[in-house]
This record gives C-alpha cells, sequence and structure tokens, in this order.
C-alpha cells in the first residue's frame, strides 16, 4: 500500500462533541495507528496538558497517544523558544501554558517580563489583569496562545482568551500576536514535531474559518467534515474552499 499522508486534526467538533465521541471517530483514529501514519490531535485550548486530554479523551472512549495531542499552549512555547529562549514571561493561564513554557526554559515572573503570555483560563482576575496591561503598556511583548472569543461553559458560553486579549489590546493600543489555529503557524510547528512537510499532509477540521483557512495557507491538503459549527450550505460564502468535504471522520479512509 502507499505511503499514508500526514494529518493534521482538530479535536472538538470533529472528534468529540461535548463530551461525547463522534460515531466512527474511535475507528478512524485506529485506522491512523494502523497504518502507521503520522498524525497530531490540534486543539486552541491552552487550559490542559497533552496528558489531561488524553485521559479526557480516554473516558469517551478514545485511544489517542499523549505525544499525538498538539495544543496552542505548546505551539507559543515552541515560538518563543524560537524567538528567545530561556527568556522571561508574565503569564495568565493554566497549567496546560506554564507547564509548556517551563519545559522549554522559560522563566515565569513579574518583574519586568521580556513577554506577556495570555491563555486560557476560568479564573481570569482583574488584578492580574491590570498587571499585564501595565507590563504591556510599558513594553513587554503580546503574546496570546489563540483568538477564540467565546468557549463553552455551564450553562452558555463563558468569554475566552480573544475576548480578554481585546481588553488588553484597547487599553494599551498594542494588538497580541495570536500562535494558535487560523495563524499558520500552529501547522508549521505541528508539522515540525511530526518532522513532515506540508505536502503530503491533511488538515481536518470542521471550521472553515480556523482549521480550513489555516491548512490552506500552509500548503495542505483539508477536509472539512460536518459534524462540527458548519453546514455544508456555508461552503460557497467563503472565498477559500476545503479540498474535501465529508460527513464526519468515519469517511476519511487514511
Amino acid at each position: 500500500m502507499a505511503q499514508p499522508k500526514n494529518y493534521l486534526c482538530d479535536m472538538d467538533g470533529v472528534l468529540v462533541r461535548g463530551s461525547q465521541p463522534v460515531p466512527g471517530a474511535n475507528e478512524f483514529i485506529g485506522r491512523l495507528i494502523e497504518r502507521q501514519a503520522r498524525f497530531l490531535i490540534l486543539t486552541n485550548n491552552s487550559m490542559y496538558t497533552p496528558r489531561d486530554l488524553q485521559a479526557r479523551l480516554q473516558r469517551m472512549g478514545l485511544n489517542v497517544p499523549v505525544e499525538s495531542i498538539y495544543t496552542s499552549a505548546l505551539a507559543t512555547a515552541n515560538f518563543l523558544h524560537s524567538q528567545r529562549p530561556n527568556g522571561t514571561a508574565y503569564v495568565i493561564g493554566e497549567a496546560g501554558l506554564t507547564t509548556a513554557l517551563h519545559d522549554v526554559g522559560y522563566i515565569i515572573t513579574d518583574h519586568e517580563p521580556e513577554y506577556v503570555v495570555l491563555g486560557e483560563t476560568t479564573a481570569y482576575s482583574f488584578e492580574r489583569i491590570t498587571l499585564a496591561m501595565r507590563m504591556v503598556a510599558a513594553g513587554a511583548r503580546f503574546i496570546a496562545t489563540n483568538p477564540d472569543v467565546t468557549g463553552p461553559g455551564d450553562g452558555g458560553m463563558v468569554p475566552a482568551c480573544g475576548s480578554v486579549a481585546a481588553l488588553i489590546a484597547t487599553a494599551t493600543g498594542v494588538k497580541p500576536y495570536f500562535i494558535g489555529k487560523p495563524n499558520p503557524i500552529m501547522m508549521r510547528t505541528a508539522l515540525r514535531t511530526l518532522d513532515v512537510h506540508s505536502e503530503g499532509s491533511v488538515m481536518v477540521g470542521d471550521r472553515l474559518d480556523t482549521d480550513i483557512i489555516g491548512g490552506t495557507e500552509s500548503g495542505l491538503e483539508t477536509i472539512l467534515v460536518l459534524t462540527g459549527v458548519t453546514h455544508r450550505s456555508e461552503v460557497e460564502r467563503f472565498p477559500y474552499r476545503p479540498t474535501h468535504i465529508v460527513e464526519s471522520v468515519a469517511e476519511i479512509e487514511v
């Protein structure tokens, strides 16, 4: 059989919906492993470590190796390490982000940091946001893990990283550099993690405005699945198109 393609695959809306797996998702992962395809499960959520997410997926019956999970926190840490190795950062975020930064040698500090790094958290503090705003105004470089303005929460949507970043940006006049999707840097660092090239690689996602545009701008083949937020009728509204459209990952042969 021909060598399988490499796969970057979004998580929410593609493999899982809320706390339930998408039908056929575990079989899709099984096909990837059986064919020895190189793959990463991508998520813009920076709150959790890959091990945390592996446990969450396992509880839903999805068996994903921990080394096959790639978050915007890991992409952010890799980006900062490439820019200023062993630097300093003031961080608003959870263990997924702080662990990733520690692992690349970054020091987390509130004393004249080189960067302010904003990620997802369920406990945004006005005091910490104020301190971050003052640091950015004083010259710290402003990085945010992802541009998502809302996320799911108990009882409905909640403010996410992009909303809090907008608050700091409005107050300081300094826009953050967003690392997560749709920034192609998320795809490119993921490809480097797999040690593969864009040629022969595929992005699988449920959102045209993050997954598909990010994959397209990175030179990847793209597959839109209809198990998430996008309906088939919406595709024509966008100036770019996915390479393929399928009902779900159950249809992807690998």
